[in-house]
């Protein structure tokens, strides 16, 4: 199945691309919840964080790794939320692996 985010990979659609390398890319969300709204995404389509496996482990912590890299280009000295929706349940709503970097302001806890 391919899904927006497998059409951003081959730049079959458009995207405000922040960040790419040879596993990953990093665009700005078209309907942002916060003055900095990036979603990340692994280029090898892996559902979401449930359906990470063992091989998965490498790929896994270098998505967190430009996590921070991002947060320090992007300005978010004061913090920022990074969250993985999984499943229907979660809010999921593509079904392919993508982290929400927010930040540029305060958030609240609980989230919703």
């Amino acid at each position: 199945m391919t899904t927006i985010f497998k059409k951003i990979i081959e730049r079959e659609i458009p995207a405000d691309i922040v960040y790419e390398d040879d596993l990953c890319i990093a665009f700005r969300d078209v309907q942002p919840q916060a003055p900095v709204h990036v979603l990340l995404i692994p280029k090898k389509q892996i559902c979401s964080i449930a359906d990470l496996s063992e091989e998965d482990q490498s790929l896994a912590g270098h998505l967190l790794l430009v996590v921070g890299k991002l947060a320090k280009e992007l300005g978010l000295d004061g913090g920022f939320r990074l969250v993985a929706n999984t499943g229907s349940d979660g809010g999921q709503t593509v079904d392919h692996l993508h982290f929400h970097l927010l930040g540029g302001r305060p958030h609240q806890w609980p989230p919703g």
